[in-house]
């Protein structure tokens, strides 16, 4: 597939991400996020390996923990506390400085060149997302803060790593293996930290069904895919599309108030995404052209 495709399916993946608040705050029961975090990552993990029948080879097992839980499992329960601890606005604001956790790590991990622009694009992206999702409302609890900020290294860690360790199957075995990994290190800790699910109406089961099928099986096999094919800077841009989503569904479905304040950071915010991806385009095509007119000369 072409590049632009590639980027456009990726894309898809943060999203859908941009539902996962509205279906959770409306169809599913408060005070239960580590259990939602293991419903919505272990049943599309199992089945997603039950589709493929390809189990991790033994060698690959500490690899596939570790991504599942810098993926999943730290990701999601900091996530978590961060959404509890802090305002939607500043726990997403937080989020966003992935894009630039990624551009760092890529840097030492990958060796991948460090371009001004794209710090800049990710920079802006995150004024955008501020402006999108920030309001007077906005406090700062510290431990809120560390695990928004820590929940955006952990993912950005996660997203790097994934490109580092591309196992010889495909992205749906290597998506299965991470979130049955992910699934499985959080399962003791929801049966530890909190008590059992009260009994489930039909509204929670088609959310979870909608977290775990789209929101966990579709969106992580489309996003490790496009981790696998996009430079790293431009797929961790494609993360802030989120909020986007978040803002644009609690505008159309839950009738919120949308101010031209907002709309401004989401143009902005799309803005910086195209900047990215377009700044981080590969130019490996353009050298390998130009050492073999010189070689030919």
């Amino acid at each position: 597939m072409t590049r632009p495709t590639d980027i456009l399916l990726t894309a898809l993946a943060p999203a859908i991400w941009g539902s996962t608040y509205l279906v959770t705050t409306e169809a599913l029961p408060p005070g239960y996020p580590v259990t939602l975090a293991v419903l919505r990552a272990l049943p599309a993990g199992l089945l997603l390996l039950a589709v493929t029948r390809c189990l991790p080879p033994r060698a690959w097992l500490g690899r596939v923990f570790a991504l599942g839980a810098l993926n999943f499992a730290i990701f999601w329960t900091l996530l978590f506390v961060a959404a509890y601890r802090l305002p939607g606005g500043v726990a997403a604001t937080l989020g966003s400085l992935q894009a630039l956790i990624v551009i760092g790590l890529a840097r030492g991990v990958l060796g991948t060149p460090v371009r001004g622009m794209a710090v800049l694009a990710a920079l802006t992206g995150v004024a955008g997302v501020a402006l999108l999702l920030l309001g007077p409302e906005a406090a700062l609890d510290p431990i809120g803060i560390v695990a928004g900020i820590g929940g955006a290294a952990s993912m950005a860690a996660g997203t790097v790593l994934s490109r580092k360790w591309q196992p010889p199957v495909p992205a749906l075995s290597f998506t299965a293996w991470q979130l049955t990994a992910g699934g499985l290190i959080l399962l003791p800790v929801a049966l530890v930290l909190e008590p059992p699910l009260p009994p489930l109406d039909a509204a929670n089961l088609a959310g979870l069904a909608w977290l775990g099928l789209v929101g966990a099986a579709l969106t992580y096999w489309l996003w490790f895919r496009g981790v696998a094919r996009i430079e790293p800077g431009a797929v961790s841009m494609l993360g802030m599309m989120s909020p986007v989503t978040a803002v644009a569904l609690g505008w159309l479905w839950l009738g919120q108030a949308l101010s031209p304040l907002q709309a401004l950071g989401a143009v902005i915010v799309l803005g910086s995404v195209w900047v990215g991806q377009v700044i981080n385009r590969p130019r490996l095509r353009k050298a390998q052209v130009t050492s073999g007119r010189a070689l030919s000369a």
